[in-house]
């Protein structure tokens, strides 16, 4: 698995250029289409995991038939960290693998689940809602701890759910029970999405389990590829 060394041209260096890259982008975000049906079609399950030591990124994108969550096709990327870590400007550190990742699928993602925030960000500008202005695709974001934001814990069982506030009052978010008397996720809209449907995609694709399939997958794909460069560094 070769290292993708290149930083595509005009990536921002420093955290002045980054969030005049989320103001500019913000804008480009798009929320009021609903997004597809849940339980049919494609859905491509996104993750990232790092290698401090040598400053990489491994980037999974898992495509899985929503309908009966077999996986349909896996692709991996390695990357340079691209960005310096800057809370709230994640994105910028992993989306170039990310895309490298997304691109070596063959099928069409469909619609892209990301382990990470949409609008429940601080700038309204989080992994799901970069990753899907810069691609065009629906994207959605389900979490596994909230943001800097406040909810209400919902009620004890499957499909409960409560908002996730901003210190305005603007609900960016759900807290979302995907199974009786667990912790909830925090699912958020990235692009091209609507909350209702994001929420209720999140439950059709945790049908056994706290997360989605697709992040199960997509988390379980990176740190074996991981595993496989620390090895392959290793022997070299």
């Amino acid at each position: 698995m070769e290292i993708i060394t290149g930083i595509p041209d005009g990536w921002p260096g420093d955290e002045a250029a980054a969030l005049a890259v989320q103001d500019e982008l913000r804008g480009a975000v798009v929320l009021d289409e609903p997004g597809p049906p849940p339980g049919g079609g494609l859905v491509t399950g996104v993750d990232v995991a790092y290698d401090d030591e040598r400053d990489l990124v491994v980037a999974a994108a898992v495509v899985l038939d929503a309908a009966t969550l077999e996986v349909v096709e896996e692709a991996t990327a390695v990357g340079r960290v691209a960005f310096p870590y800057v809370p709230g400007l994640l994105a910028f550190r992993e989306i170039p693998t990310v895309l490298a990742a997304l691109e070596r699928l063959d099928s069409g993602p469909g619609m892209v689940i990301c382990d990470g925030y949409g609008l429940a960000h601080p700038r309204r500008f989080g992994l799901a809602s970069h990753l899907g202005v810069l691609t065009g695709l629906p994207v959605m974001g389900v979490a596994k701890n909230p943001f800097t934001f406040t909810y209400e814990q919902p009620g004890p069982r499957r499909g409960d759910s409560s908002p996730l506030l901003a210190d305005d009052g603007a609900e960016v978010g759900r807290a979302l029970r995907t199974q009786d008397a667990t912790k909830p996720v925090f699912v958020s809209v990235g692009h091209r999405m609507g909350l209702e449907g994001a929420c209720a995609h999140t439950l059709a694709l945790a049908r056994r389990y706290r997360l989605p399939e697709s992040t199960r997958h997509a988390d379980a794909l990176c740190r074996r590829a991981l595993k496989e460069v620390q090895q392959a560094a290793t022997r070299a």
